[in-house]
């Protein structure tokens, strides 16, 4: 069954519907991530100014320092991640209305919530990760890692990961929205949930590596974040999505390497 015959089974309005939900989460996260750009910037100005005076604002985090760190990833994991669900939703919207099963637009919303639940974990370890390095001295104050061997290693684990069979697999099953739908199928709004968070899962598997990319890059570079946002759309959807994605891993070795060989 292809993927244009499975859509016919969703209305039109539905499929308005789901996709302007997407499109306003994602604007609403990329809002506040260029507010809290602004915010950030000119709290480093500050930063900068205090240091010129011989005076230092660093200091270790709070509890509430990481909370909002963590906030500052799920917005971010969000306002990246949002559209490259919009197939599988779509789809799982349509599968639902061709079976004839009541409460489709709620089992859409469990299975958003599924897949959102999963990258929220991620996020938790990300502020954690970045709580350590900011700890260690080991974050500049543009969030990115001050040391070139960490910045390297950092790439090249990452590129390394875009050969993995694992790799392989999550982005398989991320290309294939159809395939993972007629796999994983459960009924009912906790099927639902279920699904959403292995979908989520699998998305995870594939792009998780590339996210650690933004503590070399600056985490909050929104230039960086919205490269990233296209190429893992790109990986995703687009035609060549396994061949840009090994040619991307192959280039991050090399930059990897590259930044390693320099300071030696």
């Amino acid at each position: 069954m292809s993927v244009h015959h499975a859509l016919a089974a969703l209305s039109r309005r539905d499929r308005v519907l789901i996709s302007t939900c997407l499109v306003v989460i994602s604007g609403l996260a990329w809002v506040y991530l260029v507010h809290l750009d602004r915010q950030m910037s000119s709290s480093m100005e500050y930063d900068t100014m205090m240091a010129k005076m011989g005076m230092t604002t660093n200091m270790s985090w709070t509890a509430a320092d990481v909370f909002f760190t963590f906030a500052m990833w799920a917005v971010m994991m969000v306002g990246m991640m949002a559209g490259t669900a919009a197939p599988v939703l779509l789809l799982f919207a349509a599968a639902r209305a061709g079976r004839g099963e009541r409460g489709m637009r709620l089992a859409v919303l469990m299975f958003g919530l599924g897949y959102v639940t999963v990258w929220v974990g991620f996020s938790v370890c990300a502020a954690l990760a970045q709580w350590a390095l900011h700890q260690t001295a080991m974050l500049s104050p543009a969030m990115a890692a001050s040391s070139p061997y960490l910045a390297g290693a950092i790439l090249i684990g990452a590129g390394a990961y875009q050969w993995t069979p694992w790799k392989g697999a999550c982005l398989t099953q991320c290309r294939s929205p159809l395939g993972f739908l007629m796999t994983n199928w459960r009924d009912g709004q906790l099927g639902a949930l279920h699904m959403g968070v292995r979908h989520g899962a699998y998305c995870l598997g594939c792009c998780w590596a590339l996210m650690c990319v933004l503590f070399v890059v600056g985490v909050m570079n929104l230039v960086w974040v919205a490269t990233l946002t296209g190429f893992v759309l790109l990986e995703k959807i687009g035609p060549a999505g396994t061949i840009v994605a090994r040619v991307a891993g192959a280039a991050m070795v090399l930059v990897g390497i590259f930044l390693i060989a320099a300071k030696v």
